[in-house]
């Protein structure tokens, strides 16, 4: 059995940065089973100390150091934070001295820095985002023509957490349409999408893994039946190839990685707020 080992995400901030950069980093080390946990906001010495010891206990628990990859600006903090005993990964120490020698000057320690407000405009842009694809989401509306992009797959295959990443992370007016079973009598696009096939991409997952979610979601329904979960996936393929429609697995990809892969796909070049 792999050994079990507690990781903490810990930031002054919401810890988004640090976790996102440690889970990039844990996903290469397949040996070891993680048990992770974010603490966010431990924006002074006496909230340090807290975290310190939940680390330790979580020490305790599992019988080993553990991990906390940490984006905590205050250096005060970052001490107490070690008082715990885990092993410490500063997010930013790897980059912070050669970038003050390039640029002649030294970083401004402002807490929250990593996910500042910008300006007015692209955080309206990320809002509106999220507004256009919680109303485009699983076809409850059908009016394209302001998506950046659509995606199409059978249910539960991973279409409205990858819209709404789009849309808070790159601000992507992405909406996605769910594939019916009257859609799947057929090898051909919906007449609704036909005319929009320059923004279509579409999703795919294992049929094992989807029964799976399905299960959790109505167990024991037809819906949630393996071979439901076969067919419909089998004629959503078809589809695909049929029409030449962009695809992807999601079986084993993460949403970052599906993200990323749909914008580069389609062209859609937008930089990350």
């Amino acid at each position: 059995m792999a050994e079990v080992r507690p990781v903490f995400y810990v930031s002054d901030g919401t810890g988004i940065t640090a976790e996102t950069i440690g889970h990039s980093l844990l996903t290469q080390f397949t040996g070891t089973r993680f048990v992770t946990d974010r603490l966010a906001f431990v924006d002074s010495v006496e909230r340090a100390r807290e975290a310190a010891a939940k680390i330790r206990v979580a020490a305790g628990i599992h019988g080993v150091r553990p991990v906390v990859i940490n984006s905590c600006m205050d250096g005060e903090v970052g001490a107490a934070l070690a008082e715990s005993g885990a092993l410490m990964l500063d997010v930013f120490a790897p980059f912070i001295e050669p970038l003050e020698r390039e640029l002649g000057q030294a970083r401004e320690r402002r807490i929250g820095q990593a996910h500042g407000l910008v300006n007015f405009e692209t955080y309206h842009r990320r809002i509106n985002a999220m507004n256009f694809a919680l109303t485009h989401d699983d076809g409850a509306s059908i009016d394209y023509a302001d998506a950046d992009l659509i995606l199409v797959a059978v249910s539960r295959a991973g279409k409205t957490p990858t819209c709404v990443y789009l849309a808070l992370h790159y601000g992507i007016r992405a909406a996605n349409y769910p594939l019916t079973e009257e859609d799947l009598e057929h090898d051909r696009l919906p007449p609704r999408l036909r005319a929009h096939r320059a923004k279509l991409f579409g999703l795919t997952i294992d049929p094992i893994r989807l029964q799976q979610i399905r299960q959790e979601r109505r167990p024991n329904s037809h819906y949630a039946k393996l071979e439901t979960c076969k067919r419909e996936v089998a004629a959503a393929e078809t589809m695909f190839r049929a029409e030449r429609i962009p695809t992807l697995s999601t079986t084993h990809t993460s949403i970052e990685e599906i993200s990323s892969k749909v914008l580069a796909t389609l062209g859609i070049h937008r930089e990350m707020f």
